[in-house]
């Protein structure tokens, strides 16, 4: 996977077709988990061009993309923002999910 080198060619990138950016740090926990699985990922999309960002070296970018946890995935397509993902969003997502799965039971109790 490419590394993004400057702020231009992030600016040139987000005109392409279709590139996911892939915003990480080299003391980041979940990004070390997650950067073995990135080729992997990577070859099962030959249409989008992964790029990877240092978050430390670009983290004006990741304000201004309103990146504040890592690992983030921002996708654009032709000078588009399309979507934005991270970690945090997926923890939380589980989270509602476990939660809810816990009232449904909790509720379940109360008649019983």
């Amino acid at each position: 996977m490419k590394k993004l080198a400057t702020v231009e060619e992030f600016d040139l990138l987000t005109q392409a077709d279709k590139v996911v950016f892939f915003f990480t740090a080299d003391w980041c926990g979940d990004c070390t988990f997650i950067k073995p699985v990135m080729p992997e990922i990577v070859e099962s999309y030959p249409e989008v061009q992964f790029i990877e960002v240092d978050r430390d070296r670009f983290i004006d970018l990741c304000g201004e993309l309103a990146i504040f946890g890592i690992p983030s995935f921002v996708a654009f397509e032709k000078g588009k923002k399309l979507d934005a993902l991270s970690a945090k969003i997926v923890k939380q997502k589980r989270k509602l999910k476990l939660l809810s799965k816990h009232c449904n039971i909790l509720s379940l109790s109360s008649t019983i």
